[in-house]
Order: structure tokens, then sequence, then C-alpha cells
């Protein structure tokens, strides 16, 4: 998944190969069983294109790391203090991007309204916060295919 979504466009397996192949040895059949798996749990999509198929995300990188983090939180007994325990793990970076991306998604408060030349402001401050997303393990590890980053 990491390729497929730092290329952001529809890769083959051979594409993919060679791009891992720079790093260390890997079999074709590995990378076509792992994107193959991929494809199964509805990770990435895929379109046949001669003999070959070309694979592209279903969804992004961002949406994927978002959805991690509401399940891990739905899954605590104490939503709250998950909470508080992960905002001490962040960094000052991490903490600024999280109060600009609340800021974004909460709507005016009542009674104190923001011109739209704010609220516009506000979104673009947000998108020039964003950090990069948070480190995964490597799809590249074909033992464990349970998820998108093959774990």
């Amino acid at each position: 998944m990491t390729r497929v979504w730092k290329w952001n466009r529809p890769v083959t397996v051979r594409e993919v190969l060679e791009d891992l192949q720079k790093e260390r040895s890997i079999a074709y059949t590995t990378v076509m069983t792992v994107l193959d798996n991929l494809h199964q749990k509805g990770w990435v999509r895929r379109q046949a294109e001669g003999r070959a198929y070309r694979y592209e995300a279903v969804s992004t990188r961002a949406a994927y790391a978002a959805a991690l983090m509401n399940e891990a939180w739905s899954q605590s007994d104490n939503p709250a203090a998950a909470l508080v325990a992960f905002f001490g793990m962040m960094s000052e970076e991490q903490r600024q991007a999280l109060t600009d991306a609340v800021r974004v998604a909460q709507p005016p408060e009542t009674g104190e309204q923001r011109r739209p030349a704010e609220q516009a402001g506000s979104a673009e401050q947000a998108g020039s916060a964003e950090q990069p997303p948070p480190t995964e393990p490597s799809v590249e590890n074909p033992a464990a295919t349970d998820g998108p980053h093959g774990r």
C-alpha cells in the first residue's frame, strides 16, 4: 500500500516489484499475492490491462489512518482517557495540526459568527499545517496480510 499511496496512480505488479528490488530481493509472485490479497480485502481496485492488472487504492492514506484511529478509539472502554493518553504522545507540531483540524471541522460558535473570509483562511491554514501521515507497517511484509499494509 505504501507504494500505491505514494505514487497516487494505478500501478502494476512489475512496477512495485522493480521499486522494491532497489531495496531487497523479492519475488514477482510475492508482490502479486500481496496485491491480490489487498484486492480481495477491498483495499485496492484493479483493472485488467492486457494479461496483467493495474491496482489503485480505494481510499487515501489519510482516510485509512482516520479509520484506524476511529476504530481504536471506539474499542476503548474509556474513550476520554484514551484520547488524553493519545494527546500526551503527540509532538507539538501534531497538537497544532489537531487544533487546526478541529477549528476547520467545528462549525462557528453561536453568537460569534465568523466572516466567510475568516473561514476560508482557517481552512487554508489547516491545509498548510498538514502533517505527514503516521508511519505505518510496510505492506512489503508478505507474511502478514490482514490489512492494507499487509498486517
